[in-house]
């Protein structure tokens, strides 16, 4: 019994953790405990506070308002101002209740609200402990420091053991250049070999091999689907998608010398382009081709999709970035990004606002999306940016030659001096693909010796929504199908695919005689068009004194109807008409008399 006891008291000396919430307690251990509780906020900062004042009462300034309010209900009861709506059985009442109060209502109030602040502050403390806030990135004490000299040696001897597994190398040189695509949990990666085929599905939180095969042909992008159970990958003539087995499911026959892939999650779309220049969109759901543009800027191997409005980017050789959608065969925008110089990098962050793209001259861009101008510009040592990458807290990757740079979220809003991180490949590039990891400070590159792991710190985004479809890393085989199903319901039209994805489900302000006027000018300012467009149109000559000027002038009032045109007309009907009634009066010996007149005077010896 004393042990019981004691462990009461540590429990009341606690303030947090959902096993402390009052249960059963009587009115006097209830008022006590919730003393103590306001005591020790009242201790606590100020963020504290607030973030319990949250979830007790939806905010502080609420608080403040519910409490005034239940103050006010105490005082009318105290002092009821007017009865007269009362009836006797409501009056009795209220007089009872003010003169006796009842002790076990009161005791149960008491209980409820020890309760409910309790709930609060374990609400609270699990906030803290499951959402952290600010990722860990690397400070510097003094300012001599510099983060970007800190080698994965080094930064290995200060992680612990479940992230120092993460660096580590793979020699793989019989089928290099590798490279890599994770999927949208992080959980599983999808490494693959260019020269030669080979496709290596891995656990990545075991560090286990899950499938293994070789094509024994050349591929040059491979890329999940919805989940891990299916991914595609576009081998040298045709696209196949295999399952996590390794087994060929499908053969996509519309989708020939395939240079790059990208998966659209939430309309379930294979957006696909190559050596031809044609940008496809395969509904991955339904087996159906959804539409085909023609870029007619020649072969394209440079795309990446906007996470945030699902259009696609796709970098040229001439410098140009064009976006695209399905709803539209011509592109949305096009940008000249690299004058003279193509495009063999790009990378979009998923804000959608800012979009980073490395060219032949040796030059990162970044590009703010809302106005399509350059903000700032970086330039690559030791070879051009062959692979961009941006993670999920908005750190930059890029890889160049042998060097992999990283930059602090910092430097996509305004140009940064220093690096963040760097890592030296010594002998093992140029550097083939930079991926980030989600939900990891982890960055995996595909070089031409194989494949490289790093750790990254602050690159990764902590907090993990698992409402999300299929970015759960822990889900089980009952969730990934519910998970299937559900997204397949929620899958949206390749319509809605457009630059401002806000302006779907939206009400067009102005009524009915607004838009109406608006309309009606819309449709004037295109016919003054049109006409300008035709007085400015050239007259192209013609022949036989056809260009002469009594000629034009008179195909040009050819249409105009004019008093003196009324006037000609009616006096053509009107010879018209009476040349129709002298011929109706004619018989037959004037008509005779009339063709001896005639004829020639040869022929008049043949008439009598």
């Amino acid at each position: 019994m004393s042990h019981l006891t004691n462990a009461h008291k540590q429990k009341d000396d606690d303030i947090g953790g959902t096993n402390l919430i009052a249960r059963g307690q009587s009115g006097a251990d209830a008022i006590k405990r919730i003393k103590e509780l306001n005591t020790k906020l009242s201790q606590s900062s100020s963020k504290d506070r607030s973030r319990v004042a949250e979830y007790l009462q939806n905010g502080e300034t609420s608080g403040y308002y519910n409490s005034k309010r239940i103050q006010n209900y105490r005082k009318d009861d105290a002092n009821p101002r007017n009865m007269d709506k009362l009836n006797d059985h409501q009056k009795r009442a209220l007089l009872k209740r003010k003169r006796l109060g009842d002790r076990a209502v009161k005791a149960k109030i008491y209980r409820k609200e020890t309760q409910r602040l309790e709930a609060a502050i374990a609400a609270a403390d699990a906030e803290v402990v499951l959402h952290t806030e600010e990722s860990g990135f690397i400070e510097v004490e003094n300012e001599m420091e510099k983060t970007y000299k800190l080698t994965q040696n080094q930064l290995k001897a200060h992680l612990d053991e479940q992230t120092a597994r993460h660096i580590y190398d793979l020699r793989l040189e019989h089928y290099s250049p590798y490279g890599m695509n994770y999927d949208r949990s992080g959980r599983c990666g999808l490494l693959y070999g260019k020269n030669g085929g080979h496709i290596a599905l891995m656990d990545m939180h075991t560090a286990s091999l899950k499938t293994e095969f070789h094509l024994n042909e050349k591929v040059r992008d491979a890329t999940f689907l919805h989940n891990t159970t299916m991914f595609a990958v576009a081998q040298k003539q045709h696209t196949f998608i295999y399952d996590d087995a390794g087994v060929e499911i499908h053969r996509m026959s519309e989708h020939q010398d395939v240079f790059q892939m990208q998966f659209l999650p939430h309309h379930w779309l294979l957006a696909t382009i190559g050596r031809a220049g044609y940008l496809k969109y395969h509904d991955t759901s339904t087996g159906l081709l959804v539409s085909t543009h023609r870029t007619k800027l020649g072969a394209c191997d440079v795309m990446a999709q906007n996470k945030y409005n699902a259009v696609i980017h796709c970098g040229h050789l001439n410098g140009v970035v064009t976006l695209w959608s399905p709803a539209s065969s011509e592109y949305l925008v096009k940008m000249l990004c690299h004058k003279g110089a193509p495009v063999h990098s790009l990378a979009i962050d998923k804000s959608g606002r800012y979009m980073v793209t490395g060219g032949a001259d040796s030059k990162v861009k970044i590009w703010d999306l809302r106005m399509y101008k350059e903000t700032h510009s970086y330039y690559t040592k030791g070879g051009i940016p062959t692979s961009l990458d941006i993670s999920q807290k908005g750190v930059l990757g890029i890889g160049h030659g042998c060097n992999a740079t990283f930059w602090n979220p910092e430097a996509l809003k305004y140009k940064v001096k220093d690096p963040y991180m760097g890592h030296r490949l010594g002998g093992m590039g140029p550097v083939e693909s930079l991926r980030f990891r989600p939900f990891e400070d982890v960055c995996g590159i595909g070089h031409s010796k194989g494949f490289s792991s790093i750790v990254i710190p602050g690159s990764g985004e902590p907090n993990l929504d698992s409402m999300e479809y299929n970015i759960n890393p822990f889900q089980d085989k009952k969730q990934r199908r519910e998970a299937e199903v559900r997204s397949l319901l929620d899958k949206l039209s390749p319509e809605m695919i457009s630059l401002d994805p806000d302006v779907i489900g939206t009400v067009e302000e102005g009524d009915v005689h607004s838009r109406y006027e608006r309309q009606k000018q819309l449709e004037e300012e295109a016919n003054k068009r049109n006409v300008q467009q035709g007085e400015e149109k050239k007259e192209k000559n013609r022949m036989r004194g056809r260009s002469k000027i009594k000629k034009k002038l008179a195909r040009k009032n050819k249409n105009i109807i004019d008093e003196n045109m009324l006037k000609l007309r009616e006096a053509r009907e009107k010879e018209k008409m009476e040349r129709s009634n002298n011929s109706a009066n004619k018989t037959a010996g004037d008509v005779v008399d009339s063709v001896k007149e005639k004829a020639p005077a040869a022929l008049k010896r043949f008439f009598k």
